[in-house]
């Protein structure tokens, strides 16, 4: 709980699910020419191969149009910032990481990625890329890098992605477990793992995967960002009432016997707020009241969609008592997962 919020410095409860996304940089022998590196991403079609010198200069003018987009941000400029590479991410992380070096290899590579996360579910497949990609890349290129640089650069990566996030993503994949995010007296993030005292309810809660949001999360993010422009008083008093849900939630998680009726209370009224917001679509509102009509809750996690069928992930609680009974609609995926994962590691 906490999507959208986190962004304008909300607390978050996040966690890392056992979906794991690899990435390998191997390096080659030396060999006469300029060194390059080769792209194979098979999730997205691509085998490319490119100069180092053409992934900092990616990475460089990724950057410059980041920051003249950060005095406007209307949805449909964010398109201005991926643009229609669908290796954009990968090439802006290897790309940060060489201009954050100064550095450029002497030997080519083959960079893999493979991937257990499906594309746009809401469960963090770009922090997952760009952690796993620059802890891969930095160990196989000998650059130095300290977990809070790491954080840095996953997250400068991520706002060539998404254009706005919070950071919360990139800190529970390198870190894992089940975190409570919040922002200091400076505003800077800060987490710590949640004191889960009971898991009680946690077997009650099931994951689907509702189709890919139409919309990137950047372009969401900017049309939440247009509601707080039209209205600031309105939006700060939303992003409070988001901010207490998700504090009272984690206050319940953290008893010893955890109230189901109002951990339900708490999904409703926070999932109640991203629709005021137009990021949940008709297709899931429509299953979400149908859940909550059997005495269940459901909320989207992610930054959802702001047109159908799709919005990504969506968490249902059953009842305390009784499942439900419930014709799952035809896009709809359920998916196994485990809450409170291993972040990221380093193998070889």
């Amino acid at each position: 709980m906490g999507e959208h919020a986190a962004v304008y410095g909300r607390p978050a409860l996040v966690a890392a699910v056992d979906r794991r996304l690899f990435a390998a940089l191997t390096m080659e022998e030396r060999e006469a020419g300029a060194p390059e590196v080769r792209l194979r991403l098979p999730a997205l079609g691509v085998d490319e191969r490119l100069a180092w010198s053409a992934l900092a200069d990616y990475a460089a003018e990724r950057r410059r149009v980041w920051e003249e987009l950060q005095s406007g941000g209307a949805p449909g400029q964010f398109a201005k910032l991926r643009g229609e590479d669908k290796a954009h991410l990968v090439k802006a992380a290897l790309g940060e990481l060489l201009l954050f070096a100064g550095h450029r290899p002497e030997r080519s590579a083959t960079l893999e990625i493979e991937s257990e996360l499906p594309l746009g579910s809401g469960f963090g497949s770009s922090a997952a890329c760009a952690t796993a990609l620059l802890l891969a890349a930095a160990a196989a290129l000998e650059i130095g890098l300290s977990r809070e640089q790491l954080l840095q650069l996953a997250l400068e990566v991520e706002r060539r992605q998404h254009g706005a996030p919070s950071g919360v993503d990139n800190a529970t994949v390198l870190h894992g477990g089940i975190l409570w995010a919040d922002r200091d007296g400076e505003g800077r993030l800060r987490t710590r793992p949640l004191d889960l005292k009971s898991a009680s309810f946690l077997p009650r809660l099931r994951f689907f995967h509702t189709g890919e949001p139409a919309e990137p999360t950047g372009a969401v993010v900017a049309a939440v960002r247009a509601r707080k422009e039209a209205d600031p008083a309105a939006f700060e008093r939303r992003l409070d009432d988001m901010a207490a849900a998700t504090e009272q939630l984690r206050q319940e998680l953290e008893r010893e016997a955890p109230d189901e009726g109002r951990v339900a209370g708490l999904f409703r009224r926070f999932e109640s707020h991203l629709e005021a917001w137009g990021v949940v679509p008709p297709e899931v509102r429509q299953v979400i009241r149908e859940i909550e009509s059997q005495g269940g809750a459901a909320k989207i996690s992610g930054a959802g969609s702001l047109s159908g069928p799709g919005a990504g992930s969506l968490l249902v609680l059953e009842p305390e008592k009784e499942g439900l009974d419930l014709a799952w609609p035809a896009g709809f995926q359920e998916l196994e997962l485990r809450l409170g994962a291993p972040g990221a590691r380093l193998e070889s």
